[in-house]
C-alpha cells in the first residue's frame, strides 16, 4: 500500500517523498467499530483524535446512514443550490441548523469543507461592506497561531509561516493579534486583567490598520492550533463590543467546536460569543460525509438579500442531496442519543484526569474543554524548550511511537511548542477516557525519565 501511495497518491500535509521504501511505512485504517478504528495489519486502536475532529458519534452508525443516504439517492443523486433552485433535503437541513444555531442567525450558504465555509465567509463580510457603501473594509483580522484552513483566502488567515510562505504574498492583507494562550505570558493574569490586555492588543491593530479599512475578525472559540486554547471570561463579549464600536464583523470559526465537541451544540455559547458569521464543517455529518457550512446573522442577511443584489458565489456541490441526507440524520442521531449530555456529563472527569497529567514532569500546561484536550510539553533547555536531540528522540519519535503502540491514536504536534492532542469521539465513555488518560501518562512518564 505504501508503494500505491508513493507512486499515485499525494497526501495531505505530508513529506511525501519520504514514504518507503527508503523512509516511512504508510499507516493504512481499513475499518472503524465505535471510538476505535483498525488498521491493514488488524491492530486495534483509540481514535483519540475522532479522525480529524470529525467523527462525533464515532464509527458504530453506518447502517443508519447508509439507509439515509440509499433513500437519498434513490430519489434524487445530485441537484444544485443555485440560480433559484434548491432540493428539498437542503432545504430540510438548513432549517434545521438554523434551529440550533444561536439566536438571531437563521441563514445557510453551504460548501464543501471547512476552508470553502472560511472563503464564504470572507466574501460575504465583503459584500456586506460594499452593499453598506464601505468597500475600503478589505482587511482582515486574526489571531497568532491560528490555522482558518489552506485555500488561499482561507490561508490569509492562517499565522503559520510554513504553511504561508511557499505560496508567497497573502490574498487578503490580514493583521495578527494575540491568541488567549496563559502559558505564553511573562507573569500571571487573572481574567480581568488578562482579557483587558487582550481587548487592548485587538483596538490597538484596528487603529493602526484604519477601522474603516477593517473588514472582520475571525477567532475559533477555542483555538486548535497552538493546543485547545480557551478564552477568559469576558473576551467573546468584548470582541462583540468592539465590533459593533468600529463597524466589522465577528466570525466564530466552529469547524472543530460545533456539533457537540464542547458540550453545546456551538462552541461559542460557552463563552458568551454574539458572532455575525460561523463557520462549520467536521462535525456536521459526523464524518459520514464531506460538508461544509457559514452561519450568517440576520442583519447580514438582509443586507446582501436586498431585492436584486446577487450573491456571485458558490459551489457546484454546495448542499449537495447526498451530504446533507447524512448530515440530517447525523443530527437526528445525535438528539437521540443524548450524544452532548454525554460529553455534558463527563466533561468535568475528563478535565480532571487531564489535570493530573501536569504531576508528570514533562508536561508544562495543560488546557481544553469539552472532549478537547492539549497537554504542552516541556524539554531539557533552560527555558523549557527541547534541544535538537531531545526533540528528534522523544516529540518526533518516542512519543508518538509509544502513543500508537499502545493502542492510542492522538496528535503529536512537533512544533514551536510540542503539544499532545486528543479530540475523542463523543459517544466515549468513562471508562474509555481514563484509557486514554492512562496511555498518554505512561507514555509521557517515560519520554520524562530520558529527559
Amino acid at each position: 500500500m505504501t508503494a500505491t501511495a508513493q507512486r499515485h497518491l499525494l497526501l495531505n500535509m505530508t513529506a511525501n517523498g519520504s514514504l518507503a521504501p527508503q523512509g516511512k511505512e504508510l499507516f493504512v485504517v481499513r475499518r472503524g467499530e465505535g471510538p476505535y478504528v483498525d488498521d491493514a495489519a488488524g491492530n486495534r486502536y483509540i481514535d483519540g483524535l475522532s479522525g480529524l475532529y470529525c467523527c462525533q458519534i464515532g464509527y458504530s452508525y453506518a447502517d443508519e446512514i447508509a439507509e439515509a443516504a440509499g433513500k437519498q439517492l434513490r430519489e434524487l443523486c445530485y441537484s444544485p443550490l443555485w440560480s433559484e433552485s434548491a432540493h428539498p433535503t437542503g432545504l430540510e437541513l438548513a432549517e434545521r441548523i438554523a434551529a440550533l444555531a444561536p439566536d438571531g442567525i437563521d441563514q445557510v450558504f453551504f460548501s464543501g469543507g471547512g476552508a470553502e465555509a472560511v472563503e464564504t465567509a470572507w466574501k460575504i463580510t465583503r459584500r456586506y461592506h460594499t452593499l453598506r457603501g464601505e468597500p475600503g473594509r478589505i482587511k482582515a483580522i486574526a489571531r497568532r497561531g491560528a490555522y482558518h484552513g489552506l485555500t488561499l483566502g482561507a490561508l490569509s488567515f492562517t499565522d503559520d509561516p510554513g504553511l504561508t510562505e511557499p505560496y508567497g504574498p497573502r490574498a487578503v492583507e490580514t493583521h495578527f493579534v494575540a491568541n488567549t494562550n496563559r502559558a505564553a505570558l511573562e507573569q500571571p493574569l487573572d481574567d480581568a486583567a488578562f482579557t483587558e490586555y487582550l481587548l487592548a492588543d485587538v483596538e490597538a491593530t484596528v487603529l493602526a490598520a484604519g477601522p474603516e479599512s477593517v473588514g472582520m475578525l475571525i477567532a475559533e472559540p477555542v483555538q486548535n492550533r497552538g493546543g485547545c486554547i480557551t478564552p477568559p471570561e469576558g473576551y467573546w463579549e468584548g470582541l462583540r463590543r468592539l465590533a459593533d464600536r468600529y463597524g466589522f464583523l465577528l466570525v466564530a470559526d466552529e469547524v472543530i467546536t460545533a456539533f457537540g465537541r464542547l458540550g453545546e451544540w456551538f462552541g461559542g455559547e460557552c463563552y458568551g460569543a454574539r458572532p455575525d458569521i460561523v463557520t462549520v464543517a467536521k462535525g456536521i455529518t459526523a464524518g459520514y460525509a464531506p460538508m461544509g457550512a457559514t452561519l450568517v446573522a440576520d442583519h447580514v442577511a438582509e443586507v446582501i438579500n436586498r431585492p436584486g443584489e446577487v450573491l456571485n458565489h458558490g459551489y457546484t456541490f454546495s448542499g449537495h442531496p447526498l451530504s446533507a441526507a447524512i448530515a440530517l440524520r447525523s443530527l437526528e442521531i445525535m438528539q437521540r442519543d443524548r450524544i452532548l449530555e454525554n460529553v455534558r456529563d463527563l466533561q468535568d472527569h475528563l478535565a480532571g484526569r487531564m489535570a493530573s497529567l501536569t504531576a508528570v514532569p514533562i508536561v508544562g500546561d495543560v488546557r481544553g474543554a469539552g472532549f478537547f484536550y492539549a497537554l504542552e510539553l516541556v524539554g531539557d533547555l533552560d527555558d523549557g524548550g527541547f534541544s535538537d536531540t531531545a526533540r528528534a528522540a522523544l516529540v518526533a519519535d518516542l512519543i508518538p511511537r509509544r502513543l500508537r503502540e499502545a493502542g492510542l491514536l492522538a496528535r503529536v504536534y512537533n512544533r514551536a511548542e510540542p503539544l499532545v492532542q486528543i479530540a475523542p469521539p463523543l459517544i466515549s465513555d468513562r471508562a474509555l477516557l481514563d484509557r486514554i488518560a492512562d496511555i498518554i501518562a505512561d507514555t509521557l512518564a517515560e519520554a520524562s525519565a530520558r529527559l
